[in-house]
């Protein structure tokens, strides 16, 4: 699976291993003039690492309802799934203090490397949260 952390300036990506247990952050992406060169750039990666499923993070506010940021996101996942297709899925996952986490993760083993490294980790980070989440036995992986 491809983790992905859609930022306005930068959109974070990670990797599943091919069991489906454990997301390692993999690069990236400076944001394109335009939405549809990101999207082309994630499904390209998706293929390269054979991915069968991308999991995009979804900024919900602290109370669980949609703000302007997820909002954004799912008219963006929207555009992903369209130029995805139908053989390569595309799933939101909560993402609440997916950021938080990892600059503190990076922090606590001395890998800080600034934004750039942050986020590629909060992708792994949402990732994680999805392979670990309820109802995992019965996802295709």
């Amino acid at each position: 699976m491809l983790g992905v952390d859609l930022g306005t300036r930068r959109i974070g990506l990670a990797i599943s291993d091919v069991t489906g247990t454990l997301a390692t952050p993999l690069t990236v992406l400076q944001r394109a003039s335009k939405p549809s060169l990101d999207h082309q750039a994630i499904v390209a990666t998706a293929h390269d690492e054979e991915a069968q499923q991308i999991v995009v993070g979804l900024p919900r506010s602290l109370s669980g309802s949609d703000g302007p940021a997820a909002r954004s996101v799912r008219d963006e996942v929207a555009e992903l799934r369209a130029m995805a297709g139908e053989h390569l899925p595309v799933e939101l996952h909560d993402e609440r203090f997916t950021t938080v986490t990892a600059t503190r993760q990076l922090r606590e083993a001395g890998r800080y490397r600034g934004r750039d490294s942050v986020d590629a980790a909060a992708a792994a980070v949402i990732l994680q949260s999805y392979l670990d989440g309820p109802g995992r036995a019965g996802r295709n992986v």
